[in-house]
């Protein structure tokens, strides 16, 4: 088993395969380091539904990358478009303008191009019609600029990475943690590596990283996130501690980005501690915005309806840690319930049910009662009920004089039976990481690249800060994740001696 690469990836996620395929379609001998065994493999996004923002013109773009859409569902769905420029205001506007703009350039301006390098390479799209599409008058209607994921979710863009991969001629070593980046001052010569009873070196002119984010990490979550973030289910893998960001460091590298910020969501409260492959994303509740939020002091505390789901969730688990006892209800009436996510279905589901609002009250366990009871009144009396609810916009459809109004999709809660869901928060990944420049090279203290070292996914640092736009952690990892293989290889081609003979496609 050769020890010597022209690259090597550290990671097995969707950012580590776009970067090892990237590297390899340029004739580089490629190595893919996964600290998970085999059936744990996939970093965060074995744990998504796949789902992928980029910008399309329309719907013969959408085509394009899923030639397998047919007229007849075209004829009853309004996909709608979703520029260039749509998407550069949602990154601004939930960043609050905190984005790097040259690393949003590329983002933007590059994701369509990288889906349809995907779709060529053999991976599978499809549209979410069940849970980015309302069905109004006969017609599906797309919303939130999110239309489309992989097929089979995370689970099957993972799947379809890894044998593409394989059919490349790539290799992929399981249970192997890089913990140590080989560096001499001015040039990484490769990484040292762990794994069941052995610890060796692998050598490689070329180190991509993209190996995540620290979220699985509880002591960093709460040195730099804050206190209280070890309480924190974490939504997916338990390997992203941080290896990749901390290696990095250890050897100057510059650290950039939102170090205090981080996706999280609303998650089951009594989730285990880590994703569960078994279960994927279903601990989380995302029909939050049909409902009313009630912590342990029976008070609403945000906006539920403040814009649509793709652009609150990712901000909300954080407001719900911040609450008394570090939880909340999702409570619903009648009216809402076919509109329920199928993620409510589970059986893992931290959940009640009553007839009546005041047997429902006595129900929601670690919340004040009559507060409760108090708060809902004063919500109902509030609604705008002359207001037509629509889910496929903002309808208007708010509450009007309550310390706290909710924006849109406002029903109020007095049609039994009455479903309420306890939450507690989900960190899905940290928005704290590297310095790169715009060729995805890490950069050290003095804004200098470090030679042989390139950086991909959720550890790249500047790009989300505060929130993010649904479906766009994927499309991160796929676009800075074929720029680094392509610039680590273009790199090698310019220095002395160049790579090894290509491995053939």
């Amino acid at each position: 088993m050769s020890e010597e690469f022209d690259v090597i990836v550290v990671g097995g996620g969707n950012a580590a395969f776009c970067a090892a395929l990237s590297a390899q379609e340029q004739g580089a001998r490629v190595v893919v380091l996964e600290r998970a065994p085999e059936d744990e493999a996939g970093g965060n996004t074995r744990f998504t539904a796949g789902n992928i923002r980029f910008a399309y013109r329309g719907v013969d773009d959408l085509r394009e990358l899923m030639p397998d859409l047919t007229d007849a569902e075209c004829a009853i769905t309004d996909f709608g478009t979703y520029t260039e420029d749509q998407f550069f205001d949602d990154m601004f506007r939930v960043t609050r303008n905190r984005t790097d703009p040259e690393l949003c350039e590329i983002l933007v301006r590059r994701s369509f191009e990288t889906m349809k390098w995907l779709k060529d390479k053999g991976v599978r799209f499809a549209p979410i019609w069940g849970q980015q599409a309302f069905k109004v008058d006969g017609r599906f209607k797309f919303w939130g600029g999110l239309t489309v994921a992989a097929y089979g979710g995370g689970p099957g863009l993972v799947q379809a990475e890894t044998d593409i991969a394989r059919k490349k001629g790539i290799e992929i070593r399981y249970a192997t943690r890089a913990q140590k980046i080989l560096y001499d001052g001015f040039k990484v010569r490769g990484v040292q590596v762990k794994s069941p009873g052995r610890i060796y070196d692998i050598t490689a002119p070329a180190v991509i990283l993209a190996a995540g984010g620290f979220q699985g990490d509880a002591e960093m979550r709460t040195r730099y996130l804050g206190a209280g973030w070890e309480l924190a289910k974490v939504r997916g893998t338990r390997f992203n501690t941080g290896d990749g960001i901390k290696m990095a460091l250890e050897i100057g590298a510059s650290p950039f980005g939102n170090y205090s910020g981080c996706h999280a969501v609303q998650w089951d409260f009594n989730a285990p501690e880590y994703g569960d492959l078994a279960v994927g994303d279903a601990f989380q509740k995302h029909s939050y915005p049909w409902s009313v939020l009630i912590n342990a002091n029976g008070k609403r505390f945000l906006d539920e309806g403040a814009d649509f789901r793709n652009y609150t969730y990712a901000k909300y688990g954080r407001v719900v840690l911040e609450q008394p006892g570090n939880f909340a209800w999702q409570v619903f009436d009648k009216k809402v319930e076919k509109q329920l996510r199928d993620e409510y279905r589970i059986k893992q589901v931290t959940k009640v049910k009553a007839d009546t609002l005041e047997e429902l009250a006595g129900k929601l366990e670690g919340v004040d009662v009559q507060a409760f009871l108090e708060e809902i009144r004063a919500y109902n009396a509030a609604v705008k009920k002359d207001v037509p609810f629509n889910p496929n916009i903002k309808d208007g459809r708010g509450t009007e004089g309550l310390a706290i109004n909710k924006s849109n999709w406002a029903n109020t809660i007095e049609d039994g039976p009455f479903e309420a869901y306890q939450v507690g928060c989900g960190i899905t990944f940290t928005f704290g990481g590297l310095r790169v420049d715009t060729e995805a090279r890490v950069l050290d203290a003095d804004q200098q690249p470090i030679t042989g070292l390139y950086a991909a996914g959720e550890l790249v640092g500047g790009i989300f800060y505060f929130n993010y736009p649904g479906g766009s952690g994927l499309i991160n990892g796929m676009v800075f994740g074929k720029l680094a293989g392509a610039t680590a290889t273009a790199d090698l081609k310019t220095n002395v001696g160049g790579m090894a003979a290509p491995v053939p496609a």
